[in-house]
């Protein structure tokens, strides 16, 4: 059987700050983790995605992409991929184009939380400035980009206290990312993020993370910020699993899973919560998290189960394989 791994063009020339260049950096490490890992069971290759992709697997006679593509621009970039795969017929990795539409959009998916009575923080939308004296919030909020995941587009500023500091941050994202930008309740309390394995019947749940905050400066905030994440990794201490009452953690995983679902997640995923006062409160969903090795949050969860890094790579793929082939297929095909 033969995978290729295939990620985006550098993004940086999109997003020139900071992000953009770590986000470059860690694509080109995940890319090499992932082969290390495919390749003593499959014949793996890797590509980037372009004009000539769908042409470049058929040549290679490609059998299952390993999708790690977030898309470099559009509203909708985060399903570019998974769209012309399924034009093309090709099988691959992860959810579909709908499933990430829905969690990529952060404004569609917690009304679908809030649908079928998910708690998620009340929140509001804006296009343009001239929207803030219309809107009616109580400080603080969180101000942070509807379609961006894993902690981009999320700073220290976005938690803002006054009017003042919210238009000046809106000012901001509205140059910076796609409109609408987000405005949300800040849901004080601690964090958790919840890896969701399979489909259908087949959803397991690995060892809750606790995202503790307890040793950062004291100049920061209390949140995941991209500062936290990328410049004081080492102030940030990961409880996994997490120290949770027992009851808690059944909540927690019962809610993860009922966001998966109805977001129609597919193969793997990522949960982000805060429990306020023993009440989880679903974030967002990341329908295409990290998978490099020893930094991404879901990483530390697979090295703190049964699974460890390599099994994680392979179950991702074994979840695609399963969707895909019926029985007497994957005798023929997978070698």
């Amino acid at each position: 059987m033969k995978v290729a791994i295939v990620t985006d063009k550098p993004r940086f020339q999109i997003l020139p700050t900071e992000e953009g260049i770590m986000e470059d950096k860690q694509k080109r490490k995940t890319i090499k983790d992932i082969k290390e890992v495919l390749s003593k069971k499959y014949n793996c290759i890797d590509l980037i995605f372009d004009e000539t992709l769908i042409s470049k697997l058929k040549k290679e006679k490609v059998d299952l992409v390993f999708n790690l593509c977030n898309g470099i621009n559009g509203d909708s970039r985060l399903s570019q991929l998974p769209a012309v795969l399924e034009f093309a017929g090709i099988p691959y990795t992860g959810s579909s184009p709908l499933g990430h539409g829905l969690a990529y959009n952060k404004i569609y998916s917690c009304k679908l939380f809030q649908g079928i009575k998910i708690p998620t923080p009340k929140f509001t939308y804006i296009y343009n400035i001239n929207e803030v004296k219309n809107i009616n919030i109580t400080y603080p909020v969180i101000v942070k980009p509807k379609d961006e995941g894993s902690s981009r587009g999320i700073h220290e500023n976005s938690l803002v206290f006054n009017e003042d500091e919210l238009v000046k941050k809106l000012k901001n994202d509205l140059e910076l990312y796609n409109p609408p930008i987000m405005i949300t309740e800040y849901i004080e309390g601690r964090e958790f993020t919840v890896g969701v394995l399979g489909n259908g019947k087949n959803v397991t749940v690995l060892p809750i993370l606790e995202v503790d905050f307890s040793e950062l400066p004291k100049h920061l905030n209390n949140i995941y910020s991209f500062e936290v994440k990328f410049h004081y990794g080492d102030k940030t201490i990961f409880h996994v699993p997490a120290k949770i009452k027992k009851e808690t953690k059944k909540v927690i995983e019962k809610l993860a899973i009922k966001a998966y679902n109805i977001l129609g997640m597919r193969d793997y995923a990522r949960v982000d919560i805060r429990l306020r006062n023993e009440i989880p409160y679903v974030l967002e969903i990341n329908s295409l998290p990290g998978l490099m090795k020893g930094h991404s949050d879901l990483t530390k969860m697979a090295e703190a189960s049964k699974l460890g890094y390599e099994k994680l790579i392979m179950k991702i793929v074994d979840n695609a394989i399963n969707r895909y082939y019926s029985d007497d297929k994957l005798n023929n095909k997978i070698v």
